[in-house]
């Protein structure tokens, strides 16, 4: 079912599958959502914050640095992981479910991140509409919402509506990495990304059961391994 009201940090509605919110708020978390999210948002985004939709500028952000993407960071593990482990790369996180944005700015605040990080609290696309062409050098999609069912399968990211904007937003030769543990989203993954014109970068079997070497395994790939799911690990370069 989709939301059909404003999300709780302000963004106004579009056709978006899936929670925006869960548990009430703590009052920390409350008071991260309003002080720091606004100071952590990449830009003017959203329709009410751009209304006449012109191109933001995100090259500056990060000054000197590269521009990684990720989608749907859940509570921003591994974000924040990137983040200390990467210098060299300054992250914009996008994810629309307004408790892990809360949680992951607990992170980004207890460890000293809003250099590294910047937020967009709702759906990428809003991001994809107003960024220039060939921005990013990286993008994550990881463990995304599974939607298992057939008839929901046009809701999941690996679809022309949302790899096309993103072959557009990353630059010729960047990575674009996904993990799952679901092998029928493994399948549309392998059968949809080369199509928007990305090259699948394995070589054999160990290139997608091994993570890559600076990967942190999350709370949802703990929670897949609990109950026998197998993770992959799949990596892609935009042609």
């Amino acid at each position: 079912m989709s939301e059909k009201t404003n999300h709780p940090s302000g963004a106004p509605w579009r056709n978006f599958y899936g929670r925006i919110h869960g548990k009430t708020l703590r009052d920390r978390q409350k008071r991260l959502v309003e002080d720091v999210l606004p100071r952590l948002s990449p830009g003017p985004v959203s329709v009410d914050e751009n209304p006449e939709r012109r191109a933001v500028d995100l090259s500056g952000l990060f000054p000197g640095r590269q521009l990684w993407l990720e989608v749907g960071f859940g509570g921003g593990e591994h974000m924040a992981h990137m983040a200390q482990t990467h210098p060299e790369a300054g992250i914009i996180g996008c994810e629309p479910f307004l408790n892990g944005v809360a949680m992951a700015l607990a992170k980004i605040e207890d460890e000293g991140l809003e250099k590294d990080i910047r937020i967009h609290a709702w759906d990428v696309r809003e991001l994809f509409e107003v960024t220039a062409a060939e921005i990013f050098d990286k993008a994550f999609l990881l463990y995304p919402d599974p939607w298992p069912k057939a008839r929901h399968h046009r809701r999941r990211f690996v679809t022309p509506e949302h790899l096309e904007p993103l072959h557009r937003a990353l630059k010729p030769g960047a990575e674009f990495r996904v993990a799952t543990d679901i092998p029928d989203y493994v399948r549309q993954t392998l059968e949809e990304v080369p199509k928007a014109g990305f090259e699948w970068l394995a070589e054999g079997p160990q290139d997608w059961r091994r993570p890559w070497s600076d990967w942190i395994s999350t709370r949802y790939e703990q929670k897949a391994l609990r109950e026998g799911r197998v993770p992959h690990y799949l990596t892609f370069r935009r042609i």
